[in-house]
């Protein structure tokens, strides 16, 4: 925490000079601007050296080897959170029409009454009336540039028939919260982003699995923590994708979301579940919409995308007969496109295999069948949710794991029931007789009579 907190001061050091800088530059610029004179380019304020800072924000300069038009740039995105104060001089009014002046660009803000600076305000600093250099700009907004591919920042709310350079000059929440405070953003629920991270207290080791299915989690494992590296090499790029599918199917109860989350846990990455109810809307493009924004959030970072109960998505496309056939068919073949493209791991999860799309199947490099545990498995998953946790009294594990073909899931029900139990009577004691009751509750859910 210590060292966080070092980082954090330091970035706010080097960001205070770079600050400074930016107001020279547009303080250059209105010079320039207002005054007929011959210095004209940004060149000669020169940036500060960060050759000997090892703050975060130093490090993502460095890695991209951003030239000083295009740290000037981040600048911009960054001052309108740290340091607003510093556009006030684009509140300057033309006399001649009693209004700001078209060429610095900017907006306000429906909360925020500071100036917000937009492509134009960045066109002005950095191009003035040089018309050519305007253009070159474009580029830095362009999907190739890094400013896009690493989601660092962008110009967005461009409406449709107005000029590109009147898009608010961005930067993403990702680079926000690295870049100022010089941690990983985690982004919380949000009905732009409806998805939870997925987290687990338990242990790979903890899990307890049939050979066949560890055996094809193994594979899973070693792609996921070794992905990067095997896409080091030049041969193998030719053929492979970056992106990884799994689906996981089996009944309920049997581990399918706690191995998202061991996965996640084992190389180091975050798990996020769609919420699938947030995101699947009755109207016409509105589904496509809502996982764009999932998937554009998701480009680029070291996470994992789960859907649980994907069948409700990604479901077979069938024969049109209405148009609200087809309008299902064309969500269905977005969505394959989408996972297709996306370069990331995202695990889809179902208990019926059978009804989800062949074209989704075609495209998994890993299928993982998740059955009910068999007597080895049941017996070991009682050992660990039993043993050592309570005293047990009169208690046969190894006879209930016979009698009993019940899942993982409905076991960690039944642990809940014993806990509730002895908690009634006052003591750490579990008897038969409390886990032929959770048993019992749990066939009760299914219709099933002890």
């Amino acid at each position: 925490m210590a060292s966080e907190s070092k980082k954090i001061k330091s970035a706010i050091k080097v960001i205070k000079e770079d600050l400074d800088w930016l107001s020279q530059v547009i303080e250059f610029r209105f010079n320039n601007y207002f005054q007929e004179s011959e210095h004209k380019s940004i060149d000669e304020v020169p940036p500060p050296d960060l050759s000997q800072d090892d703050s975060v924000y130093s490090a993502v300069i460095k890695e991209y080897e951003f030239t000083a038009e295009e740290r000037i740039i981040l600048l911009m995105a960054l001052a309108v959170h740290v340091s607003p104060a510093i556009y006030d001089i684009f509140f300057t009014k033309n006399t001649n029409f009693d209004r700001g002046f078209t060429v610095f660009g900017g907006i306000t803000g429906q909360a925020h009454s500071g100036f917000i600076p937009t492509g134009e305000t960045v066109s002005f600093i950095l191009s003035g009336n040089d018309l050519e250099k305007r253009f070159e700009l474009l580029d830095l907004f362009s999907d190739t540039h890094f400013f896009h591919t690493q989601n660092i920042l962008s110009l967005t709310g461009i409406n449709e028939n107005e000029p590109v350079f009147s898009g608010a000059l961005t930067i993403s929440k990702e680079y926000l919260s690295l870049l100022v405070q010089g941690r990983e953003y985690k982004p919380q629920y949000t009905s732009s982003f409806p998805a939870r991270r997925l987290t687990s207290r338990l242990h790979w080791e903890d899990a307890v699995y049939d050979d066949h299915t560890l055996n094809d989690l193994e594979e899973a494992k070693i792609w996921i923590q070794h992905s990067h590296e095997i896409m080091q090499n030049d041969k193998l790029q030719k053929h492979l994708k970056r992106g990884f599918r799994i689906l996981f199917h089996g009944p309920p109860g049997t581990g399918k979301t706690m191995t998202a989350a061991l996965l996640g846990q084992q190389a180091e990455m975050d798990v996020y579940q769609i919420d699938l109810s947030a995101v699947v809307s009755k109207y016409i493009g509105e589904t496509e919409k809502n996982l764009a924004g999932i998937f554009e959030m998701a480009e680029n970072k070291n996470w994992i995308l789960f859907f649980d109960e994907a069948d409700a998505l990604f479901g077979k496309r069938t024969s049109v007969q209405s148009s609200n056939d087809q309008f299902v068919n064309q969500q269905v073949a977005y969505l394959l496109q989408r996972i297709e493209d996306f370069d990331g791991v995202v695990i889809l999860a179902t208990n019926f295999k059978d009804n989800i799309d062949t074209a989704f199947l075609r495209r998994f490099q890993s299928v993982v069948y998740f059955p009910k545990p068999k007597l080895e498995e049941r017996l070991r998953l009682w050992q660990k949710y039993f043993d050592d946790t309570f005293d047990l009294v009169d208690v046969d594990l190894e006879q209930i794991a016979m009698d009993h073909e019940i899942t993982g899931g409905s076991m960690i029900n039944v642990l809940r029931h014993c806990t509730i139990a002895a908690k009634k009577r006052g003591d750490d004691k579990v008897y038969m007789e409390d886990i032929l009751k959770g048993i019992n509750k749990e066939y009760h859910k299914e219709g099933i009579t002890l």
